[in-house]
């Protein structure tokens, strides 16, 4: 291990601290654990460990390796070569949070135009700078809802429908929250498109309504009805949403949502094996002042001309843990940028083009996967955007290993996670995949074994 301090550079330093010697500073650990013995592999030179690394990575399977149908959040999208070079240029690549606008104005600006993209794609009036992922804006939605009403409503109806994984980090977030019941994702309410078990349960304690959209099984459903019961009976609705899917969808700003989250990764970010990923986070100007973390202004300086900074809410509002509404505080720099500069190549007319070819292509791959013996279409009467929910008459983890034998992921098993879907896998297709990758997966699941 390399350290730079020289020996007198210790010795001041533990002088400083009144100890003489190194090992003092572990005293309080038992003695047994302070310097175990580590079965350690011979040294190598930078040459080898690299070649070790790589053998390593090489077993990992990846979407450059296999043709992927799996989504369920996260998707294989095709990425502009020109969004990755953007990134890598340093004054992006090290950013911190733009507190000194003096010295931040093009990350502040790159920031605000990500806003107001996110604003455009969601209908929405105003985006904070994000927070880290899908789930979490999804809990900072709930956050918000329970103080602006100050606690007095004590009910968050969150869907069946909603991503899981949502669902989970919701519920992790407001464990310790006293007076606060989370339902409306039990067997019993189900996943009906037609929402009237879930509508149901809409009262005047009811603080927030949560869906998704397209839901999680890629289901389009009308959430009209829902957001004017939900009003009617004074609560807010959050719609957790597909961003890729509002290229040709109406956006939920336009149908009454209150709040929009969701998951940015699609908007030119990588799968990267898990993340960084990116939440958006977008309100009507009502709320304006009740979202957490970052939000960029466009103003001008002393001299009139055009300036950014960080508006609204300080620093350290979000520090002030006793007084603080939400403690997320830092922004995905590096991720909005990313999806900024995604959005801005596609341009308005791209991201169309490339969201209609999503639905198309997930229609036709439906279409010829439920062709097939042993598998059908699970909600075959539903509309859908590009994730569909295939019924198997074997059992899924058979057949996603017979798929990975083809070198084809071959999308998620529903039973996981919906006791009800046993059986049931979960099939995404993006843009990347042609006609060929379709009849391709047609011709390996054909060849599954239903005896």
């Amino acid at each position: 291990m390399f350290t730079p301090h020289s020996d007198y550079d210790v010795e001041v330093m533990l002088k400083s601290i009144g100890i003489e010697k190194l090992e003092d500073l572990f005293k309080e650990i038992p003695e047994r654990f302070r310097f175990p013995g580590l079965n350690l592999p011979p040294r190598m030179t930078e040459m080898e460990a690299s070649d070790e690394l790589e053998s390593i990575a090489a077993s990992n399977g990846t979407t450059k390796d296999m043709l992927s149908f799996l989504g369920a959040g996260a998707y294989d999208h095709y990425i502009p070569a020109a969004v990755d070079m953007l990134l890598r240029r340093g004054e992006f690549y090290t950013a911190y949070t733009p507190y000194q606008p003096e010295i931040s104005q093009g990350t502040l600006q790159a920031i605000f135009e990500y806003q107001s993209l996110i604003c455009t794609l969601t209908g929405m009036d105003v985006s904070n700078a994000s927070h880290y992922d899908g789930a979490t804006a999804a809990a900072e939605a709930v956050i918000l809802a329970w103080h602006h009403f100050r606690g007095k409503r004590g009910k968050v109806l969150v869907s069946r429908a909603v991503n899981p994984q949502y669902r989970q980090v919701i519920r992790t977030y407001m464990q310790a929250t006293d007076n606060l019941t989370i339902a409306g994702d039990d067997a019993e309410t189900g996943l009906d498109p037609n929402l009237d078990k879930f509508i149901a349960q809409i009262d005047n304690n009811t603080a927030l309504v949560l869906v998704q959209y397209p839901d999680f099984f890629g289901r389009i459903v009308d959430y009209r009805p829902l957001i004017e019961a939900a009003h009617a009976q004074g609560a807010l609705v959050a719609v957790a949403v597909n961003p890729t899917a509002l290229g040709i969808l109406t956006p939920p700003g336009e149908i009454g949502a209150d709040i929009v989250v969701g998951e940015g990764q699609p908007l030119g970010i990588p799968l990267s094996f898990g993340g960084p990923y990116l939440g958006l986070f977008a309100v009507k100007e009502p709320l304006l002042r009740k979202i957490a973390g970052r939000i960029v202004g466009e103003t001008v300086d002393v001299e009139g001309q055009l300036a950014y900074v960080l508006t609204l809410t300080a620093r350290e509002q979000h520090i002030r843990r006793d007084k603080a509404t939400s403690n997320i505080c830092s922004n995905q720099g590096l991720m909005t940028l990313a999806s900024a500069i995604y959005l801005t190549l596609l341009g308005k007319e791209g991201f169309r083009k490339l969201s209609n070819l999503c639905y198309q292509k997930a229609h036709y791959a439906a279409g010829e996967v439920s062709e097939v013996p042993g598998f059908s279409l699970a909600f075959p009467d539903q509309p859908f955007y590009h994730e569909f929910v295939v019924r198997a008459e074997q059992p899924v983890d058979e057949v996603l290993e017979h798929l990975r034998g083809h070198d084809i992921l071959g999308g998620y098993d529903l039973g996981e996670d919906y006791p009800e879907l046993k059986g049931c896998l979960l099939m995404a297709v993006t843009e990347k995949i042609n006609k060929a990758d379709i009849n391709y997966l047609k011709g390996a699941l054909s060849e599954v074994d239903h005896d």
